[in-house]
Order: structure tokens, then sequence, then C-alpha cells
């Protein structure tokens, strides 16, 4: 497999670094967005039931996933459990 030469080095524009921002806006953004914005006003003790059936077709595994580093982003501790009908999001106290 060949390397890609680019004829015009002025093929793509520069921007610059401290006007992009620094999150991640991946193709589950807004349905890990809500869940989110439901985890911060869940109370102690309880957990959001999210129904798989109802996640657009997003891979448990991906779902579990983006809910961790849309956490750990906000600074917010969560665990998550699933069974074959539902993914389940909970707050962990803080350890400190």
């Amino acid at each position: 497999m060949g390397t890609r030469t680019i004829n015009n080095p002025k093929l793509y524009r520069s921007v610059k670094v401290a006007n992009l921002t620094n999150r991640r806006r991946g193709k589950h953004h807004d349905l890990v967005g809500e869940i989110m914005r439901q985890i911060r006003l869940l109370s102690a003790g309880s957990a959001l039931e999210i129904p798989l059936a109802e996640v657009g077709g997003v891979e448990l595994e991906n779902l579990r996933s983006a809910v961790h580093r849309a956490a750990a982003a906000d600074k917010v501790s969560v665990q998550t459990q699933s069974d074959e009908k539902n993914f389940y999001v909970w707050v962990t106290p803080d350890p400190t």
C-alpha cells in the first residue's frame, strides 16, 4: 500500500487550537446528554432504567462506554448494570 501525496500544501485550512471545543460530540451525544441530565435529578438510592429497545440500535457496550465517558467529563461517579431488556445507571457516593 503506497502513501498518498498531497500536491496542494494548502488543501486544508488551519485553525487556532484555542478555538476548538474540548468535548467530543459522538453519535450518541444526544442520548447520553439526556441520560446525564436525568442522572443529576435522581434521588439517592435510585437508578435510571433505560429500555434497550428505545436507544435507537445503540449497542450496550457502546452505550455503557459513552455514559462512563460523559460522567467522567462531568466529574460524576456512576455505576451501570444491565439485563436483557434494560440498562441501569446510578450515581455512586463520592468516596471522600
